[in-house]
Formats: C-alpha cells, sequence, structure tokens
C-alpha cells in the first residue's frame, strides 16, 4: 500500500510539473505573439534598434535575436541586438522603479556594451552567451530553449 501511495504522489508531482510548464509556455507564446505585432506596428526590428539605442550613421546591424538577460531576479525577456559597434538589449515589457521624488515610472531595461568594452565573449551550452567587460561586469544573454529546459 506505501508504494502504492509514493506512485500517486509522483504522479501528482508530474502532472503539477506539466500543467505549471504549459502555462508558462502558454505565456511564453502569447509573449512572442505580442512582440511580433510590436515590432510590425513600429516598422521592423532595425527601427527599434534606432529608436531604443543611440546609433551611428555608419553602424550596421548584424543580427537580432529573441533572448533573455539573467538577472538576479528573473531572466528578463527582450531583444538582443549585435551590430558592428555594440551589443544591445531591450527588455521586452517596462519595469516599474521609484524615482527620487516617489514618483512611479516605467521603462524598459536596457543594456548597451561597446564591441571595444568587450574584454571576454564565450558561449556556453548550459547558459548561452556569457559576455565580460573590461570593467568585470557580466551578462548573460539566454535563449529560449534553454530557459524552457529549466523550468
Amino acid at each position: 500500500m506505501n508504494k502504492l501511495g509514493e506512485r500517486m504522489d509522483c504522479l501528482a508531482q508530474g502532472i503539477h510539473e506539466h500543467v505549471s510548464l504549459s502555462r508558462r509556455l502558454t505565456e511564453t507564446v502569447k509573449g512572442k505573439l505580442r512582440l511580433g505585432a510590436k515590432i510590425l506596428q513600429v516598422g521592423g526590428l532595425e527601427r527599434i534598434f534606432k529608436q531604443k539605442f543611440n546609433v551611428r550613421d555608419d553602424e550596421k546591424l548584424l543580427k537580432v535575436s529573441q533572448c533573455y538577460l539573467s538577472t538576479t531576479e528573473v531572466p528578463m525577456a527582450g531583444l538582443l541586438f549585435i551590430s558592428t559597434d555594440k551589443i544591445a538589449f531591450c527588455s521586452e515589457r517596462s519595469i516599474k522603479l521609484l524615482s527620487p521624488t516617489g514618483k512611479l515610472l516605467r521603462i524598459r531595461y536596457k543594456v548597451s556594451i561597446p564591441i571595444s568594452k568587450i574584454k571576454k565573449a564565450k558561449e556556453s551550452e548550459n547558459k548561452g552567451i556569457q559576455v565580460i567587460t573590461e570593467d568585470d561586469f557580466e551578462f548573460w544573454f539566454i535563449w529560449d530553449s534553454l530557459i524552457i529546459k529549466r523550468l
């Protein structure tokens, strides 16, 4: 009887994990659809890059990828832009911050790293891409498939 109880607990845990993953997967798909709609409204990825970041006239956008920026809280979904001058990230959703005056602000989380300030960049099979700047700040850019595996 005890083994039957253990099997039922194991089965219940498996069902719970499946349902939890399904909800997260559904939210991920909805987020991707919302992002696609925003990209179309704005006029494309290159236009978003130019609007969000200081872009020089001769700078060329090389690649854009949807990814997560690993933070101390949770991975933050957004777009990773790689250009001839920089690696840049902009969150899909705005974050809420309190201003020094106590006013609630909503801003996009952005990171811009000039190529000249990158000390080291390496790809990790388990995590994504790690970028270390000259001043030893560390950034992890993680792709969706790696996040889903961890859920």
